[in-house]
């Protein structure tokens, strides 16, 4: 008669499933010590992680359901029904960020963005914001941008002051190129270059360009005045007028030249009331009370 050993297979099948029972506690216990120490190293809580992967989920929902109604001819109602539920899980404009203020009035920009206030985030139209923000004068460029789930976050690149437009009625500050900033007093604008004459605002980079060719010269100019829509008359801060040539190139030549000239002679603080290097190759020099003297570009009487 045959006898079948049953009893030691079923303790070897014992032993394995506790065998494998024990590895994967260990694993699972290996596994949280590796979560735990990756948690500890990133620079986020827990609350907030939970925060972030439920609206990458929601951000997934919502765009599977907007891509869904829009093969199915019905995005209208598709969208009501997202901003519906964006509301509901939270994701709506609670609160507005912004940054890179820091000449303007800060809450001109927020008067662009009131609107926002508590409007679902997938129907806030960004680009709209931002074509609205770039018609205020300062605003030179501007980003907008969601940080789910309730913030708009608006960077605001500011135009840089640069000189005083002199208008008929009113000071103007104004950047590089012209564009007008806002009104300024004229005990505000002490020390700034003005700017005058008709078509003046038009001409204010070229300026720009042409006072870079004398730095020696360009903080001791204080008016610049465009004549017939010409050429320029600059004024220094001793009130001396040089007047300059037509033409771009003429006018940032003779510029340079009596940049030269007044190194080597100290023109600018002396008896000469007004240079002018309109004639090539030559400077008149008017003193009051004496007769008109001539200077030429060496130097020479």
């Amino acid at each position: 008669m045959a006898t079948v050993k049953r009893k030691a297979k079923g303790v070897r099948r014992s032993a394995a499933a506790k065998g494998r029972a024990n590895t994967a506690r260990k694993a699972k216990a290996h596994t949280s010590s590796v979560m735990d120490s990756a948690m500890a190293i990133l620079p986020f809580t827990e609350e907030q992680l939970h925060r972030v992967f439920l609206a990458i989920i929601i951000g997934g929902a919502v765009a599977l359901a907007w891509f869904v109604a829009s093969l199915a001819g019905v995005p209208a109602m598709a969208q009501q029904q997202i901003a519906g539920l964006a509301t509901k899980a939270g994701f709506e404009v609670r609160h507005v960020s912004v940054t890179g203020v820091n000449r303007m009035n800060e809450l001109k920009i927020y008067n662009k963005v009131l609107g926002e206030q508590d409007q679902p985030m997938p129907l806030v139209d960004l680009e709209s914001i931002r074509a609205d923000l770039l018609e205020l004068n300062w605003v030179k460029d501007a980003r907008v941008s969601r940080q789910l789930p309730d913030r708009l976050v608006i960077d605001i690149v500011e135009r840089t002051p640069h000189a005083v437009l002199a208008k008929a009625d009113r000071l103007v500050l104004i950047d590089p190129t012209g564009e007008e900033l806002e009104p300024i007093s004229l005990a505000n604008a002490k020390g700034m270059l003005i700017v005058t004459g008709p078509g003046a605002k038009k001409q204010v980079t070229a300026l720009t360009d042409l006072l870079d060719a004398a730095p020696a010269l360009k903080p001791q100019i204080s008016k610049a005045e465009w004549i017939g829509n010409r050429r320029w008359n600059l004024t220094f801060a001793t009130d001396q007028v040089l007047a300059l040539p037509q033409g771009e190139k003429e006018a940032s030549s003779a510029l340079v030249a009596f940049a030269r000239l007044d190194g080597k002679s100290r023109l600018i603080g002396g008896k000469v009331a007004t240079f002018d290097m309109r004639a090539p190759e030559r400077i008149y020099m008017r003193i009051p009370g004496r007769s008109d003297e001539t200077l030429d570009m060496n130097g020479g009487s």
